[in-house]
């Protein structure tokens, strides 16, 4: 089995608890735009791996990430979940604490096939950080070009499965920055039981110039990463 690997980040410090190793999958189905690695989209990109050889590398910081671990990201990593699940497996053999930082777009309670594969990976994830990108769906669609349906349904199925979470929340001024929307994710958060943290995100500019050498149009020209008051009234409304 191969996988697509965007790249590998040696000592993560904002991907789950302690010191990790992050892997960034290669290829997304969403289109957020506010997304700063849009060099992650295209599933035909990034270079071939085993899980095996992925693991090796993770392996060489084990003395860093003892009381961390390794969070995979992308991209989006469960469009390449079976790959993922295999190289989860190997590191919970090795005793390293897994986690899976995810939007949930492609999970499917309707579809048998593919709720085997989220399980699978499951099993073998210690926390899942879920993307909440926008509450409400028309919103989403415009933010993302997706429905939100299956980050909600994901979020509901977590709980109900009892899969301790983070949840992520990328505030942006104009869009996300909504007293109102916010105070809506905090009524839908506040009736799940596992979340065991809830992580307010300042959108940032820094994936600009990535746009201009890949000869894309950023869509958020011009929007200024938000104040620092409304960073902290997010945070109040999401974790009161």
């Amino acid at each position: 089995m191969v996988g697509r690997v965007h790249s590998f980040e040696s000592f993560g410090t904002v991907d789950g608890p302690g010191i990790r190793f992050v892997v960034f999958m290669q290829g997304c189905p969403m289109r957020c735009k506010y997304c700063h690695n849009p060099d992650t989209w295209t599933f035909d990109g990034g270079k071939q791996y085993t899980p095996e050889e992925v693991a090796r590398e993770a392996l060489k910081y084990r003395n860093y990430i003892k009381n961390g671990g390794v969070t995979v990201s992308g991209g989006e990593p469960t469009a390449q979940a079976e790959f993922v699940t295999e190289l989860f497996k190997i590191l919970k053999g090795e005793g390293i604490h897994t986690a899976l930082d995810t939007s949930g777009i492609t999970f499917n309670r309707n579809d048998e096939n593919r709720m085997k594969i989220f399980n699978d990976l499951l099993e073998v994830t210690d926390l899942v950080l879920l993307d909440i990108k926008h509450i409400d769906d028309e919103e989403h669609r415009k933010l993302t070009g997706h429905s939100n349906a299956a980050p909600i349904a994901l979020a509901k199925y977590l709980n109900s499965i009892n899969k301790p979470m983070w949840i992520r929340h990328v505030l942006v001024t104009g869009i996300t920055d909504d007293d109102g929307a916010l105070e809506r994710l905090h009524k839908f958060l506040s009736q799940l039981n596992n979340i065991e943290k809830i992580e307010v995100l300042p959108y940032h500019t820094m994936g600009e110039i990535k746009y201009e050498k890949l000869g894309i149009d950023y869509p958020l020209k011009g929007v200024k990463p938000p104040e620092r008051e409304r960073v902290l009234n997010a945070k109040r409304i999401l974790t009161k």
